[in-house]
């Protein structure tokens, strides 16, 4: 039985990686991603640099699992299903122009993206991590559209997400155009009309 009196090591290591991806994100948001080290996350967070390197290889890492860990619910991916799919696009493209348009988002965000381009390790890391569970989830409720005749049976999932979605980022990327929820809304109805039955 533990002892009461003495620190939990789980529970410290814990608080230690929540404030380490707390100060990483805080960070990456206040100076930009090349302004960010290990050193001033580790300050931040008030540990010592070798604690960061014990549980990540770079700096890129930590910001990774900084972003990543915003999306941690326990429940994993989950798109909503009501039977609508034009209802259900709609509220989850409204909800990913309002992350795109939070600043608390935007910069660990772009921070990533810019990573990403450099470092292929990073970029699998991101596929299997996040991409690739997210993208499962959307094309689950994709096929649960084609079998309610909603979507064309035959439709490339790969292709109806890169319709819906490529705009977006392309937008938000070259901060061409506002990400508004009109803007998320024009984007389902016309892949829709592209893939519908």
């Amino acid at each position: 039985m533990p002892d009461p009196g003495k620190p939990n090591p789980a529970r410290r290591s814990e608080r230690s990686r929540r404030a380490i991806l707390d100060a990483a994100r805080e960070l990456v948001s206040e100076l930009g991603y090349a302004k960010v080290s290990i050193e001033a996350i580790a300050a931040r967070a008030g540990v010592g640099k070798q604690t960061i390197y014990r549980w990540w290889p770079s700096k890129g890492a930590v910001i990774f699992d900084s972003f990543l860990v915003l999306s941690e619910d326990g429940d994993g991916v989950r798109l909503p299903d009501t039977g609508d799919i034009e209802a259900d696009l709609k509220t989850v493209m409204r909800a990913t122009v309002v992350e795109f348009a939070d600043p608390a988002f935007e910069a660990p965000i772009r921070a990533l993206n810019m990573e990403i381009i450099g470092d292929p390790a990073l970029a699998d890391l991101y596929r299997e991590k996040l991409a690739g569970p997210v993208d499962v989830a959307k094309k689950e409720r994709l096929r649960s559209a084609q079998r309610a005749g909603q979507l064309s049976a035959d439709a490339d999932l790969d292709l109806v997400l890169d319709v819906l979605y490529a705009p977006l980022y392309q937008r938000w990327l070259h901060r061409s155009g506002p990400l508004t929820q009109e803007y998320a809304d024009a984007l389902v109805e016309i892949t829709l009309r592209a893939f519908g039955p």
